[in-house]
């Protein structure tokens, strides 16, 4: 196990072979040891040069209300009026802390998805 810090992408790719390779190795091995610290370095590595952006508040709502099925109407309850739903929905209104913490506690989206600055 001859592991460096991932420098450049040609490393990057030599790293995501190693770890197809180590894929399944039994827990406690040497093999799932050396598979751990690449997947860190991989990760330390995207997180650098490929780093993701904050979601966007209002996509975060749309997202859940389409895992569970909900309509505009079933955000009142956390926003508001349908009025002020549909505003927040269309980003013509921000929300406010007591929608955010409304919306963590009913609907459990994240406070960091729903306090981003995304647009």
């Amino acid at each position: 196990m001859n592991l460096k810090p991932i420098r450049s992408e040609e490393e990057l790719n030599t790293a995501f072979a190693r770890v197809e390779e180590l894929w399944g190795a039994a827990a406690g091995s040497p093999e799932a040891d050396e598979l751990e610290v690449l997947s860190i370095l991989i990760e330390k590595y995207e997180d650098e040069y490929y780093p993701i952006a904050p979601s966007d508040p209002v996509e975060a709502i749309k997202f859940r209300m389409e895992q569970q099925g909900l309509s505009p109407r079933d955000l009142e309850v956390f926003i508001g009026t349908s009025g002020r739903v549909s505003e927040v929905l269309n980003h013509k209104r921000s929300l406010s802390l007591a929608m955010i913490k409304r919306l963590h506690n009913g609907l459990r989206i994240p406070y960091e998805s729903l306090l981003s600055d995304a647009p």
